[in-house]
């Protein structure tokens, strides 16, 4: 008993020895990037019908809506790199015309949230595109409890936060495997 009490000390002073390192680098697999693509993609189906109008406001009331998405991301830390395993749904998602909220409590392992950006049309039915994580995304996103955010605006391109020691890093370092 005492070998095995006298081995947990050890172990436990090794462990409190190692020092934390912050998360530097996502790595993304390329079937949870592809799923966020096509994820994109459906919920911008629409972004260019607007029927015949001659002002922004008039275009932007007959257009037909594009829907943003809300979801979660489960991972893990290892070292220097989260990994990102798995996309999961938000419960309590709500839809507004320029944002989108969800809940990601309920999820096991959750590091972190995902949503899109939804085109909308401009001046002489022009898309606009919000090419990165907005101020309201990044004001979430620092009072919140999660480690990354992703947003999506354009297949196959995505925008990442990172929460360190030292602060939110914008943008975070990622890569797809």
């Amino acid at each position: 008993m005492r070998v095995a009490a006298a081995a947990l000390l050890v172990w436990r002073l090794a462990a409190a020895q190692e020092p934390i390192r912050p998360t530097t680098i996502v790595v993304l697999p390329r079937e949870i990037r592809d799923s966020m693509s096509a994820t994109w993609s459906a919920s911008n189906r629409n972004w260019d019908w607007v029927p015949e109008a001659n002002t922004p406001s008039a275009m932007a009331m007959a257009s037909r809506p594009t829907r943003a998405h809300f979801g979660c991301l489960t991972g893990y830390a290892a070292g220097d790199t989260l990994w990102v395993t798995q996309l999961m749904p938000a419960a309590d998602v709500r839809r507004r015309q320029f944002s989108v909220t969800g809940d990601c409590s309920q999820v096991a392992d959750v590091i972190g949230t995902w949503h899109t950006h939804p085109y909308r049309p401009g001046f002489e039915r022009r898309v606009i595109k919000e090419r990165a994580l907005s101020g309201l995304d990044f004001r979430t996103f620092a009072a919140g409890g999660y480690v990354v955010t992703i947003v999506v605006w354009d297949t196959d391109s995505l925008d990442l936060a990172l929460k360190t020691p030292a602060g939110v890093r914008h943008p975070a370092p990622y890569v797809v495997r």
